[in-house]
């Protein structure tokens, strides 16, 4: 067995910095769980506490039912992959598969069958005997998960290993991940800035901010029911449009135009009047394009600033006046930077729609689809809402404290802490 559980662990440097603030993680044998979050946001340090190259200031960390916080490293039995490779450039791919083993003293027969079943898993037996500068980036990666491998851990712990890689490389690589952890069955935590790694490969995605887990849950209750405003502006390409907003019966004033929303938001909003509104791209449409659908939203009339077609799909840019003292935006703006920093609506239309960058266009939003944060907090109000039927989500959830302990493939989330 090897879940791995962190009870209200921190790290806490000599200066007073908290790195790692308070955060509980139980995970399950076999789970898959990605701490993803913005550059600084302690992912690579809580999963180096993990692994035992960072000292635990406070809290425990348990793996199999044993507390490990003042074991080393080697007594722990968890193979790390790193960023960088780190492998041996004078030593041939066999050889550095088998370091481990041959650091084990294991017995040259045994060392010879672990290096070639886990060559033939990476299709690495045709370079067994290259050094590491004649392979590819790729090829590398492979090799160090090959050493890995061979030890038969508890736990595959990575660190970003795929940062390193093209484009191209990365999409290959995260569906070998994926396929071999499957295979294996290894409980696995995987550190990542890429959203879209965190997305497609993980079970459970914990979402850190400045050493806090802001959210704990499955990568579709992230994206359909996110706990604050940062995590919906985090998880999402592009970004979820926010917009500050302001609620009157069941008409939601937006700097674009006045939305009716449904019964169940306005409830969910209360009394609440500080307001900003998220809108993901795909929640608009070209109002020709729209359909059966037109009814469970709102037409109205914009000059597009820029378009981007990509084949499949097109992204039209559209500008809009704001409060320049919005104070919550900007600083979100300014911490997760893939949100754009001017104050422009991005829709994704319909791939046949003829709008082009300087028309004036009537585009469509799903109404059902608008979620409404409380301003000063960032707490989603809208949480509980029920989703349309197509939009594939789990049965809506009570908003829970921070702090929560999680809960191993529950797909819910274990904290929800507000904006700050």
């Amino acid at each position: 067995m090897s879940e791995i559980s962190l009870q209200n662990v921190s790290k806490i440097y000599g200066d007073g910095f908290a790195a790692v603030s308070d955060v509980s993680l139980d995970i399950a044998d076999g789970e898959f769980v990605i701490l993803v979050g913005p550059s600084g946001c302690g992912k690579s340090t809580l999963l180096r506490m993990i692994v035992g190259l960072e000292d635990i200031s406070e809290g425990e960390l348990v793996i199999g039912g044993e507390r490990m916080n003042n074991k080393a490293p080697k007594d722990r039995n968890l193979a790390m992959v790193f960023q960088n490779y780190a492998l041996y450039p004078h030593l041939s791919v066999r050889e550095n598969i088998a370091f481990p083993l041959t650091l084990a003293k294991m017995d040259d027969a045994t060392i010879k069958q672990k290096v070639e079943d886990a060559a033939t898993t990476l299709e690495l037996t045709e370079h067994l005997d290259r050094k590491p500068g004649q392979l590819s980036g790729g090829q590398r990666q492979r090799v160090a998960m090959g050493r890995a491998i061979v030890r038969e851990p508890n736990a595959f712990l990575f660190d970003e290993p795929l940062s390193n890689l093209d484009a191209k490389l990365r999409g290959q690589m995260r569906t070998e991940i994926a396929r071999l952890q499957k295979r294996f069955g290894t409980t696995t935590v995987y550190v990542t800035h890429d959203q879209t790694e965190a997305m497609t490969l993980g079970d459970r995605v914990v979402v850190l901010r400045k050493g806090i887990a802001q959210q704990i849950a499955s990568p579709k209750e992230l994206y359909n029911r996110p706990a604050n405003l940062f995590v919906a502006g985090f998880i999402g390409s592009p970004s979820m449009n926010m917009l500050p907003a302001q609620l009157e019966g069941d008409q939601l004033k937006l700097p674009f135009a006045t939305i009716t929303v449904p019964q169940a938001t306005v409830e969910a909003a209360g009394n609440t009047r500080n307001l900003i509104a998220g809108i993901r791209a795909e929640y608009f449409e070209d109002a020709n394009f729209v359909g059966d659908k037109a009814t469970h939203g709102q037409t109205f009339d914009v000059t597009v600033d820029v378009t981007e077609w990509l084949g499949s799909e097109l992204f039209a840019y559209i500008p809009y006046e704001v409060d320049s003292g919005d104070a919550s935006l900007r600083g979100l703006n300014e911490e997760l930077e893939q949100l754009p920093s001017s104050s422009s609506i991005v829709a994704e239309l319909n791939a046949a729609s003829p709008i082009s960058a300087g028309d004036t266009a009537r585009v469509w939003v799903d109404a059902r689809r608008i979620m409404l944060f409380e301003a000063e907090t960032g707490l989603n109000l809208t949480r509980e809402v029920p989703l349309p039927d197509d939009a594939g989500a789990p049965a809506p959830v009570a908003a829970e404290q921070p702090g929560t302990a999680a809960t191993p493939h529950s797909g819910q989330p274990d904290s929800g802490s507000p904006l700050g």
